[in-house]
């Protein structure tokens, strides 16, 4: 899938895919992920525009330095690809970090939204979830080989059980670079000064954000073996909205692929309340 470019408002040039036909879905990665995250799932929504954003400083975006890697900044960026694309509103797929964003979206321009699907993320993250993504974040891995890093895998994520090896290759090829000493992030290594700064001092209340999701389509997909997104918090999300369709995926810790039998219902589900 070719990849397209846009200006931002603040001059930076950001990358997206866009393709499909139908009701208009923006994919948002994880923290340190690109548009090709979503890669596993796009072959199954035929139906939709699936829209899938580079977030700057990752994929094929533009390094704009570390003060610019913010959840608002990121916010903001999604919403000028919409008026790019000339979309009134979408629908947001969110991982991780991307569902931190749509949430921010639906708190400070809902009406730019169909409904939203949060990935393994919600109003209350874990901190021993929270400190994994510090040990790794902005840094190249141990591994020399893309070889020995996959041989790895299985055992520096242990939450997800029953994954081929094939996966777990095609998962590190779109996070890890070769290159002649090893292997190499393929992101801004100054993420990490942002990321490390945003969580400093006491955690931030979220819950509001969640409530301000009240009246759009909800979902939520969560690894049953997430160290980030507790049981407890999604029982509460549960409680919040009852009418949130909800999955729980085994063998999948932080974060479920998307193209689980369990996910997809739940996708295919939420997509049927926006059409």
């Amino acid at each position: 899938m070719t990849l397209l470019h846009f200006t931002a408002s603040d001059g930076a040039r950001l990358a997206y895919r866009d393709e499909g036909e139908g009701l208009p879905v923006l994919c948002l990665a994880g923290l340190t992920r690109s548009s090709t995250d979503f890669d596993f799932l796009a072959s199954h929504l035929p139906d939709v525009r699936l829209i899938r954003a580079d977030y700057r400083g990752r994929g094929g975006s533009e390094w704009t330095g570390s003060a610019t890697y913010t959840v608002p900044r990121e916010a903001k960026d999604a919403l000028e690809l919409l008026d790019h694309l000339g979309l009134e509103q979408a629908a947001v797929i969110g991982t991780s970090r991307g569902g931190l964003i749509a949430m921010v979206l639906a708190a400070t321009a809902r009406p730019r939204l169909l409904g939203i699907l949060l990935n393994d993320v919600g109003p209350a993250l874990e901190r021993a979830g929270l400190e994994k993504i510090f040990d790794y974040v902005g840094r190249n891995p141990a591994a020399k080989s893309m070889d020995e890093l996959v041989a790895k895998l299985p055992r520096t994520m242990p939450g997800f059980v029953n994954v081929p090896e094939a996966r777990w290759r095609a998962f590190a090829e779109r996070l890890y670079s070769p290159a002649d000493k090893g292997l190499h992030i393929r992101y801004d290594p100054e993420l990490r000064t942002s990321f490390l700064a945003a969580f400093e001092g006491p955690q931030a209340d979220l819950w509001p954000l969640f409530d301000a999701c009240a009246g759009l389509p909800l979902a939520l997909i969560r690894g049953a073996n997430s160290d980030l997104l507790s049981e407890t918090a999604a029982a509460e999300m549960r409680r919040r909205r009852p009418d949130m369709i909800f999955a729980d995926v085994p063998d999948r810790a932080h974060v479920p692929f998307l193209d689980e039998a369990e996910s997809l219902g739940a996708i295919r589900t939420w997509l049927e309340r926006m059409r």
